[in-house]
């Protein structure tokens, strides 16, 4: 399936896999790549001789193009916008912040920018600051969400760019790649569906609770610190957005009893302290399989029902 951003890209999907936090490293990135997608290595907060680690692996994994997800409120989001200029890594996205004062110094190494938006506003300031396309995020995605749901972003966001637009939020199988072509996107990215490809490399049982979730097993706790999370409905989870509700857990309580939680869930699989992000979308997701699979299947039906 061709489109402005796998012609601006070089890939064979227009998709993205998100890059999620603790979870979006090379092994994923490399197998999303390989599949033709554009896989993303999650920036976070991680140390600078980490990160420079997994952006070589993913080099030595595929000779495809691949990205790296930049938070901008990390400690050393500064030093990591140096590191994909010195490592030539072809595409950056972005959430979490401006990326305009890196702007300048990515286009001139020939780096391709993708922040992520939530709102129609921040979609036209990433136009004007430079970006070569971005990515309009609904509420049903997984980890940090904004308020506007998918449907209702994506047109609105279209309307209001001459760049191109990659729909997520919500997206799991060809049905929804298709309807966000229908919205006027031209890419999808795609992070919890990824959760239950083989190559992710997440606990066993963060894979088994995607793969059982049902559609009312997600939750949005954090709302009220400024910072709301969709996770995967657990008793952590149930005690957070409890306490949330009643006041029992103050806004510090809640930040100290969920510091360090997705490290505890991605590489501990800890029911008790872990916070398993995961999109809205989880319940449609049956089965583990590879990569290359999942994004074949989805466009074979989204090309079936986009000739139709």
């Amino acid at each position: 399936m061709k489109s402005a951003i796998t012609e601006l890209l070089g890939i064979e999907y227009p998709i993205f896999q998100g890059g999620m936090a603790w979870i979006a490293e090379s092994t994923l990135a490399a197998a999303v790549s390989n599949a033709g997608g554009l896989g993303i290595i999650a920036g976070g907060s991680a140390p600078i001789d980490y990160l420079r680690d997994q952006i070589r692996r993913c080099k030595s994994l595929t000779d495809k193009p691949f990205g790296v997800n930049i938070m901008l409120m990390s400690p050393n989001a500064e030093e990591l916008a140096q590191l994909v200029i010195d490592e030539k890594v072809p595409v950056v996205t972005t959430g979490a912040g401006n990326p305009g004062k890196f702007m300048a110094a990515w286009k001139e190494a020939g780096v391709k920018v993708v922040p992520v938006v939530p709102s129609v506003a921040l979609a036209v300031r990433m136009e004007r600051a430079g970006a070569d396309a971005v990515i309009a995020e609904g509420t049903e995605s997984g980890g940090h969400i904004g308020e506007n749901t998918t449907m209702c972003l994506v047109p609105q966001v279209v309307d209001a760019v001459s760049i191109p637009v990659i729909a997520a939020g919500g997206i799991a199988d060809g049905r929804g790649v298709a309807a966000s072509f229908m919205l006027g996107a031209q890419g999808v990215q795609v992070g919890t569906r990824f959760l239950a490809a083989d190559e992710c490399q997440i606990h066993p049982t963060y894979k088994e609770l995607v793969v059982k979730a049902k559609d009312t097993d997600s939750v949005v706790t954090g709302r009220y610190t400024g910072h709301p999370c969709r996770n995967v409905r657990t008793k952590f989870a149930k005690k957070l957005a409890s306490g949330e509700k009643d006041g029992s857990l103050t806004p510090d309580e809640f930040e100290q009893l969920t510091l360090g939680s997705l490290r505890k869930a991605v590489q501990d699989g800890n029911l008790e302290e872990g916070s398993f992000l995961c999109g809205a979308i989880a319940g449609m997701i049956k089965e583990v399989k590879p990569a290359k699979d999942i994004i074949e299947e989805m466009f074979a039906q989204a090309d079936k029902l986009l000739g139709k």
